[in-house]
């Protein structure tokens, strides 16, 4: 079991403030495996089992708590005569109706530190928001990164670079259940498996989808068209050109449902001479390589890949990113974090005469840091003050 080192410490940072800790991410990241590492962390520091009340919502032992109330009375049983704090950890909590009132309650009534996990953004919406304004704070998890995956794959004794590693990271992706599984067979049914639980339980079923052959279709065209501008119109455009007879408005609540879910991510353009953000031709990129590879039933093109890893990897820095517009050229990512930005391109190889990701990032007239990240170490070095770098190094430097 990889300790995600980087997951536990923000949660024993957090540890006893008075923040709710609501835990999101796509399914089978890895989330129930950090609540595991932090409820052993809480053994560590003395903390009684009797202190800590976790509850798993999918287990079938706990399907008879679907209701707030029965879950309630059954908590204020179990922590008759405890004495201290209380620690709550309850996983995939959305599977109990009225849970948001529910845990704002626990908040109120006990001496408590709350921690809950979902695999929907809408976790962070509507009622939890009322009843929890300005008291959570979130930690989103990802499959592991490709740092997370080098480091597993040498803790289990492989010897492999890490160059040829990325080749296997890029085919395959990092959901944690793979990591032990050497079979492409099975490691094909286990992702086609993770990518089916998502579709039509997080979306389809909580979206209440009935048409699930064009939800599957919008997924497939996203995963196909990874890295290229699109719109919901142009989506739809081409649905209907394969007579599949889907409305504007069908799709963009599938799109809504897939990002909610965190299959997916928007990256909208930003305007850099105007210092504005645009609504118009953003970009979709997938959480994992291995979920768009198993379900299109090929590897495809590697550059739109690293793009898409690298974005993510963005992401779980803790950046915001977006594509750059500069008049009429672009600029992959733009990306923010405080008063930190970066411009990065990303490509597969340079082209040898004045390439378009350097020439792109010499015509932005700051002094903010402008990066391009290839795989062919050949290009690796400075070109006009401009740090061109090798994906793998980068993506392993933090």
């Amino acid at each position: 079991m990889l300790t995600r080192q980087h997951y536990l410490q923000w949660l024993i940072n957090a540890k006893d403030n008075e923040f709710v800790k609501v835990i999101t991410g796509v399914r089978r990241s890895g989330k129930s495996v950090l609540l595991q590492l932090y409820q052993e962390y809480l053994f560590s520091q003395g903390v009684s089992s009797a202190n800590i009340i976790f509850y798993n919502f999918e287990h079938p032992q706990n399907f008879k708590f679907a209701e707030a109330e029965i879950l309630y009375a059954q908590l204020e049983q179990q922590v008759q005569g405890v004495k201290g704090k209380i620690y709550f950890i309850f996983d995939e909590i959305q599977e109990v109706n009225g849970w948001q009132k529910l845990v704002n309650g626990l908040r109120v009534a006990f001496d408590a530190d709350i921690y809950i996990t979902g695999s929907n953004a809408n976790l962070l919406s509507g009622e939890l928001a009322t009843y929890l304004a300005g008291r959570y704070i979130e930690l989103t998890v990802y499959p592991f990164s490709f740092k997370e995956f080098v480091d597993y794959q040498q803790s289990k004794g492989r010897q492999d670079y890490p160059d040829k590693l990325f080749q296997e990271y890029l085919v395959w992706g990092g959901f944690p259940s793979l990591m032990d599984i050497s079979d492409e067979t099975i490691r094909r049914d286990i992702l086609q498996g993770v990518y089916d639980s998502i579709v039509l339980k997080d979306v389809a079923m909580r979206g209440a989808v009935r048409d699930i052959a064009a939800l599957r279709r919008v997924v497939v065209y996203l995963l196909d068209t990874i890295g290229s501008s699109t719109s919901i119109k142009r989506v739809t455009d081409m649905l209907n050109s394969e007579r599949l007879k889907i409305t504007v408005s069908s799709v963009d609540k599938y799109v809504q449902l897939l990002k909610d879910s965190f299959v997916f991510y928007e990256a909208l353009r930003y305007d850099i001479r105007g210092r504005a953000y645009l609504q118009t031709q953003g970009k979709y990129y997938v959480i994992d390589t291995g979920i768009r590879n198993t379900v299109l039933g090929q590897v495809g093109s590697v550059g739109s890949q690293l793009e898409n890893i690298i974005y993510i990897e963005l992401k779980r820095r803790g950046y915001d990113v977006f594509v750059g517009k500069l008049d009429s050229e672009e600029i992959d990512f733009v990306c923010f974090k405080g008063d930190d930005r970066q411009y990065i391109q990303v490509a597969y190889q340079l082209l040898l005469d004045n390439p378009r990701e350097q020439r792109n990032l010499l015509h932005i007239n700051d002094n903010y840091k402008k990066t391009i990240l290839t795989l062919n170490r050949m290009d690796v070095g400075s070109k006009e003050g401009i740090q061109v770098v090798h994906a793998v190094d980068w993506l392993l430097s933090e």
